[in-house]
């Protein structure tokens, strides 16, 4: 019972606020009820519409007392039972500006690395750089992968991804798009999750004439597997012109290694 008080307590302000709404909703409802028995000359209809009145006059008496019983509950009945009980109320605070002391430090303090040993007799008291781990590639060559298509002009080709190339996390794609009569360009691709025909990736609308960024493209959304990767240039009559298809191989991320330490 007393976790019950405690929750009307809290939940009071929605409730006031429900009670409010129903309390307008009943008192529009008697209104046209009372519009209705004054309008109408059959029989009938007014004991529908005096029905109806009596209806919304007693819901409003019980949403009335419904709110006092919150109101009974809040400001008498749950400060009497926290007083009995010894329980303080629970007021939440907000934090302000956490700033910890740093203490100063002169520029001209001489620290004495004299008393500092770097190479004790104990080995396993001995100070040891860290190395610097080696960042994974983003992709490697799979050898003997089927030559690239279309790639050998100046108008469309592609670095990255390169031919053969396994890729498993988001790369930037970089190589050239253009034409003498240039409209946009299109990343295309083709597998087992593209039922073996090429779906269109992404369409841009700025040439790329020499080496850089042509876009991004992010292999996750793609089962595993052998995958064609096609750049497309098309001119202003949507004609395709120049095109570069490589071959990649989508894998699962690679695991780095992590070092154990001694």
């Amino acid at each position: 019972m007393t976790s019950l008080v405690f929750l009307i307590e809290q939940l009071s302000t929605g409730l006031y606020i429900l009670i409010g709404v129903g309390i307008f909703w009943m008192w529009r409802r008697l209104m046209r009820a009372r519009s209705a028995y004054r309008s109408t000359h059959f029989e009938l209809e007014r004991d529908l519409a005096r029905y109806e009145r009596s209806n919304a006059v007693t819901a409003l008496v019980l949403l009335i007392e419904f709110g006092l019983v919150i109101v009974g509950i809040q400001q008498v009945v749950a400060p009497t039972l926290r007083a009995d009980a010894g329980i303080e109320r629970v007021v939440t605070l907000e934090d302000g500006d956490f700033n910890t002391p740093i203490p100063s430090r002169s520029d001209n303090t001489a620290i004495d690395p004299s008393g500092v040993n770097l190479t004790p007799d104990d080995p396993s008291q001995r100070v040891l750089a860290t190395p610097t781990l080696t960042p994974t590639p983003v992709g490697t060559i799979v050898p003997n992968s089927p030559p690239a298509i279309g790639c050998d002009t100046p108008d469309a080709m592609l670095q990255i991804p390169a031919n053969g190339m396994r890729v498993f996390e988001p790369i930037t794609v970089i190589g050239t798009a253009n034409a003498a009569d240039f409209a946009f360009y299109r990343f295309e691709i083709k597998g087992p999750q593209t039922l073996e025909s090429f779906a269109t990736l992404a369409e841009y609308t700025q040439p790329v004439a020499t080496l850089g960024e042509l876009g991004q493209f992010v292999p996750s959304f793609y089962s595993p597997g052998t995958y064609q990767f096609r750049v497309t240039v098309f001119d202003s009559t949507n004609t395709m012109g120049s095109s570069c298809t490589v071959n990649i191989y989508i894998s699962e991320p690679i695991p780095t290694p992590t070092p154990i330490g001694g």
